[in-house]
């Protein structure tokens, strides 16, 4: 059976460590980028920073679908922003729309968004600290493992016999990644959500820890968790997650690397859009449907879009301005 070859749409942090762990692990791997980062791996390959230090990978680029050339064999590794999923399967489905797709994403609105394009749809839960504030280089700070990547299909099917996950699994396994295949991948997905509820406030407020900051934090996730439970909806627990992490992933600072925050935080930093609409937003959404109050997510999510809008820096709000 031929190796597989990794297609990465989005080689951003999330997407560049998974292809360059792939790429250095050497497997065939092919990152979709655009712009400036498409023009600097093309020139300088991929800097992929660990604690084991920098290397420089090549590896193909693409813009495209037609550059990136999609056959059969093929795996599509999905890593954009929620924001930009739509206009991406847009792109990728009439060339790629028989190839499994995984969705290694923050939020719970991917897969399904990719099941309207794609038969065989995968959920990855990414447990992933990684930065990508610089065209060409990502840095991934975490080691042993640079991450955890639960793997299931969508919607929950069986995942005996199912050769995609196995193979998938065993090469991000070979590739410095924990990478569980579990048959129930949205209640992990919905875990990190919860998780990912404080991004908007970090990118906000900044890392400095209070009394305000705390509590706002410690609200928002209480609001997600009362909304999950009032539309009956499974998510695994606090001790589940950190016994998958435990001893497996410490965060290592890196010498000469600034040390960044979320991927909402970078987002600022980067003057892009941010995906609160999809992570404070999704909690807003199920609180309004079921009737849970969420006042401090629909406040994160709308300040969020409003300084991604203007163009505002990460930190450049207090608690005390969010208004809740």
């Amino acid at each position: 059976m031929n190796p597989m070859r990794y297609i990465v749409i989005g080689a951003g942090a999330v997407g560049g460590a998974i292809g360059g762990r792939l790429r250095q692990s050497g497997r065939d791997v092919v990152l979709v980028a655009r712009g400036a980062h498409a023009a600097a791996l093309r020139a300088d390959g991929l800097r992929l920073t660990t604690p084991e230090g920098s290397v420089t990978l090549p590896v193909p680029v693409a813009e495209s679908p037609d550059e990136a050339a999609p056959r059969e064999g093929d795996v599509l590794i999905l890593s954009v922003k929620t924001q930009d999923t739509a206009a991406a399967l847009a792109t990728w489905a009439e060339a790629a729309g028989d190839l499994p797709l995984f969705a290694a994403q923050n939020g719970v609105a991917n897969e399904p968004m990719a099941l309207r394009h794609f038969r065989r749809v995968y959920g990855v839960c990414v447990w992933l600290p990684a930065q990508f504030l610089d065209a060409g280089a990502v840095v991934a700070p975490c080691g042993p493992l640079t991450g955890i990547l639960h793997l299931g299909r969508y919607p929950e099917g069986p995942v005996e016999g199912d050769e995609t996950l196995r193979r998938v699994s065993e090469d991000l396994r070979g590739a410095r990644f924990g990478a569980p295949v579990v048959p129930d991948v949205m209640r992990w997905k919905y875990a990190k959500l919860l998780s990912n509820l404080g991004n908007a406030l970090e990118a906000l407020c900044g890392p400095v820890e209070g009394e305000a900051r705390t509590g706002l934090l410690r609200r928002a996730r209480d609001e997600g968790v009362a909304a999950l439970r009032a539309a009956g909806i499974p998510f695994a627990s606090d001790e589940e997650q950190a016994a998958a992490r435990e001893g497996r992933m410490t965060y290592h600072d890196i010498p000469g690397a600034e040390r960044g925050g979320s991927s909402t935080w970078q987002s600022l930093r980067r003057g892009r859009s941010v995906e609160a609409d999809w992570l404070n937003g999704e909690v807003a959404l199920l609180g309004r449907a079921f009737g849970v109050p969420t006042p401090v997510n629909e406040a994160l999510q709308r300040h969020a879009a409003a300084a991604a809008r203007a163009g505002r820096p990460p930190g450049s709000l207090s608690p005390d301005e969010l208004g809740v």
